[in-house]
C-alpha cells in the first residue's frame, strides 16, 4: 500500500504541485494508512477500503480535535488519492466519490493600509548600498505584483521586462502569467540590476534575479527575514509576511475599482471564488484599517 502512496505523490509532483503540498499530502496519506492499520483486521490493499471506513477515519480526525482547516485538507488529500487510484484502475471504484468536502469558514486575510505599505516601501530607500537597492526592488515588486513568495524568489533576470513594464511569473502547476508593474517598481528594479545585483554575483552564469551575499538565489526564509526587519523599522505593529503584501495588493486593487476577474488573473487563482474573499476587505473594512486615503502606488490600479 506504501507503493501506491508513493506513486500518487510522484504523479502529483509531475502535475506541478508545490513541495509544501506534497509534504502535507505525504503526511496526510501515511496518517490514513496508520489509521487503517489499527483496524481489525486491517485492509491488505486499497480496494478493501470502503466508504464506511473513510467516514470512520474522518470521525477519528474530528475526535482528535484537529482544526476544521486541517481536517478539510486531510479529507482533500484522501479524496485526491482515491480518485487517482480509481482512474488508474488500482481499485474498482472510488469510496470517497459521494463524500462532500467540509465547508470551511474562511477568515478574512490580513492586510496593511496603503499608508503602512508606503512606510514599509520607504525604508529600504533610505540605504543606497547594494543591499538597499536589492531590498527596495524586492519589496516594490512584491507589492506591485502580489506574487507568492515562492514565485518571487524563483524569478530569473530574464523574467523581467523593464521596457514593457512587466514580469513573467511561473505559478502553481507551472502556469505562466505576465504581470504588469508600475513605474516605481520598474525604477527600483532598474537601479538594482544596474548598480546592486553586480555586487552579489559570484557566478557570471547565475540566472536568479534576487541574490544573497553568498551569490546564491535568495530563499523564502531570507525574504521573510528581510521583510520582517523593514516592518520593524517602519514601526508597523501588525505582523507582516510576504502573503500580507499579496493580500494587500489584491484588496487595494479591488478597492480602487479593478475588476474581480482581472485581480484573479493577476493573483493566479484558478477559481474566482478564492479571489472573492477580498471583496469583503474593501470599503469600510479598509477604512477601519486606516487605508481610506488613496495614497500609495495608484499607478498599479490605473495600469491594469
Amino acid at each position: 500500500m506504501h507503493e501506491q502512496i508513493e506513486a500518487f505523490l510522484a504523479y502529483i509532483a509531475q502535475e506541478g504541485y508545490s513541495k509544501h503540498t506534497l509534504a502535507a499530502y505525504r503526511n496526510d496519506l501515511y496518517q490514513l494508512l496508520d489509521f487503517l492499520n489499527t483496524l481489525s483486521p486491517p485492509p491488505a490493499q486499497w480496494s478493501e477500503v470502503n466508504q464506511s471506513t473513510i467516514i470512520t477515519y474522518i470521525m477519528d480526525l474530528r475526535d482528535r480535535e484537529y482544526s476544521p482547516t486541517t481536517v478539510a485538507r486531510k479529507i482533500a488529500a484522501t479524496k485526491s488519492f482515491f480518485h487517482y487510484l480509481a482512474d488508474h484502475d488500482v481499485i474498482p471504484q472510488d469510496p470517497t466519490k459521494e463524500l462532500e468536502s467540509p465547508k470551511i469558514r474562511k477568515r478574512l486575510p490580513k492586510t496593511l493600509s496603503r499608508k503602512a505599505v508606503e512606510r514599509l516601501l520607504a525604508e529600504p530607500a533610505k540605504d543606497d548600498s547594494p543591499k538597499g537597492l536589492r531590498d527596495k526592488a524586492l519589496l516594490e515588486l512584491l507589492y506591485a505584483t502580489g506574487m507568492r513568495v515562492s514565485e518571487l524568489v524563483n524569478l530569473n533576470v530574464d523574467d523581467v521586462n523593464l521596457a514593457g513594464a512587466s514580469v513573467r511569473c511561473m505559478g502553481k502547476r507551472n502556469k505562466e502569467r505576465i504581470i504588469p508593474i508600475y513605474d516605481p517598481a520598474v525604477r527600483a528594479l532598474e537601479a538594482y540590476l544596474q548598480k546592486g545585483r553586480i555586487h552579489y554575483v559570484r557566478d557570471p552564469d547565475e540566472k536568479a534575479l534576487f541574490l544573497n551575499p553568498r551569490g546564491n538565489r535568495l530563499t523564502r526564509q531570507g525574504l521573510w527575514l528581510i521583510l520582517k526587519s523593514y516592518a520593524e523599522q517602519a514601526e508597523i505593529d501588525e505582523e507582516v509576511t510576504p502573503h500580507t503584501l499579496r493580500h494587500s495588493f489584491a484588496a487595494h486593487l479591488l478597492d480602487g475599482g479593478v475588476g474581480l476577474r482581472d485581480v484573479q488573473q493577476l493573483l493566479g487563482h484558478s477559481n474566482i471564488s478564492t479571489t472573492q474573499i477580498y471583496t469583503h476587505l474593501t470599503g469600510e473594512t479598509l477604512e477601519h484599517a486606516g487605508s481610506s486615503d488613496p495614497g500609495v502606488h495608484l499607478e498599479a490600479e490605473e495600469k491594469i
